[in-house]
């Protein structure tokens, strides 16, 4: 009987102003969490649907309030043990995710597993390639601004994964997926130049890159460069790549950006990602984003161009990872420089 109760207020609900406030006016936020916790994964489902239809801008802010924000948490929850639920995916993308607000409250209250969902759920929404209203990108903007952060206030908690025994650490989870969606957002050309002016993310990536790449060099773990593996093995653990994201991350903060390139000089990065040039098993991509990051360092700056030529010249820079940026070092009155050469088939 709950089932099809449910099912008629969502018929009734759809394309009609009218009823939806008249349902949100009597269920919520009570009806709603009863059925959202309910054992009966259908009840669940269609709760969903009838909130999803309910909602709009104004109703969402009342998500806001503290008794209310347990609604939003268990559409979460729901999401997270219910994967194959549509309707509440659709409620986090399509209504939560629009109130920057909702979602700092939110991230405060969940559990590492909880925001690594909500993450996946922001990753899926800024992967789209649909085009933005200014309101939508100033709401990017603020998850951007959020997510910026937090990845500055946890990213060393990526450090726990050198230990086997953390290989699982749930911290250390929800930093690698901010890095993840951080990397998507600066790959959109709206957000990009934001997310470039934020006050201390690239020192914090350059930072964090540095730190794991010591530790990977200190001892054997998921930060050491390796290239031993045969086609067929695959290695799974949850931070392979995360160092190719980090440049990843740096390469799109200094894209065409003159101040972000020398700050990267500043930081003795331009060496750091030099020494991550070469092939590694743990970090697919690494030289291909190693190359790129390079590219964005060096375009229109000649003291970062130099730099490479001079460590080249000393023997610290692997030529052939220049010669796939599609540059040579070439001496001229004394100054060493980058030169286009065509790239080597």
């Amino acid at each position: 009987a709950l089932r099809c109760s449910l099912q008629f207020l969502g018929n009734i609900a759809a394309g009609n102003g009218d009823s939806q406030n008249s349902i949100w006016k009597c269920a919520f936020p009570d009806l709603f969490l009863t059925c959202l916790t309910y054992s009966d994964d259908k009840i669940v489902a269609y709760c969903c649907m009838v909130l999803f239809t309910c909602l709009n801008s104004e109703k969402v802010r009342e998500l806001l309030d503290p008794g209310n924000l347990t609604v939003a948490l268990h559409v979460l929850k729901v999401y997270k043990e219910q994967l194959e639920s549509e309707w509440s995916f659709l409620i986090v993308t399509d209504h939560l995710l629009k109130c920057p607000e909702l979602v700092k409250a939110l991230y405060a209250k969940l559990s590492n597993q909880e925001r690594v969902a909500l993450l996946e759920l922001m990753m899926a929404k800024v992967s789209e390639k649909n085009p933005v209203t200014s309101e939508e990108m100033n709401v990017f903007m603020s998850h951007a601004d959020f997510l910026a952060g937090c990845f500055q206030e946890k990213c060393e908690a990526v450090l726990k994964l050198t230990s086997p025994a953390d290989a699982e650490d749930e911290e250390a989870l929800v930093t690698i997926r901010l890095l993840d969606v951080l990397c998507e957002m600066t790959s959109n050309n709206g957000q990009l130049e934001h997310l470039q002016a934020l006050p201390g993310l690239l020192e914090t990536a350059i930072d964090t890159l540095r730190l794991t790449h010591l530790a990977g060099k200190q001892t054997v773990n998921i930060f050491t460069a390796t290239h031993a593996m045969t086609e067929q093995e695959e290695i799974s653990h949850p931070a392979v790549g995360f160092k190719s994201h980090l440049i990843r991350l740096i390469g799109n903060l200094c894209y065409k950006n003159k101040e972000n390139q020398d700050k990267v000089y500043e930081l003795d990065g331009i060496p750091l990602i030099l020494d991550n040039c070469s092939i590694d098993d743990n970090n697919p991509f690494v030289s291909q984003w190693a190359v790129y990051a390079l590219r964005n360092l060096t375009e229109q700056n000649e003291r970062n161009q130099e730099l490479i030529a001079q460590m080249e010249e000393k023997g610290l820079a692997d030529n052939s990872s220049l010669e796939s940026m599609g540059v040579e070092v070439e001496k001229r009155d004394d100054k060493l420089i980058l030169r286009s050469v065509r790239k080597k088939p």
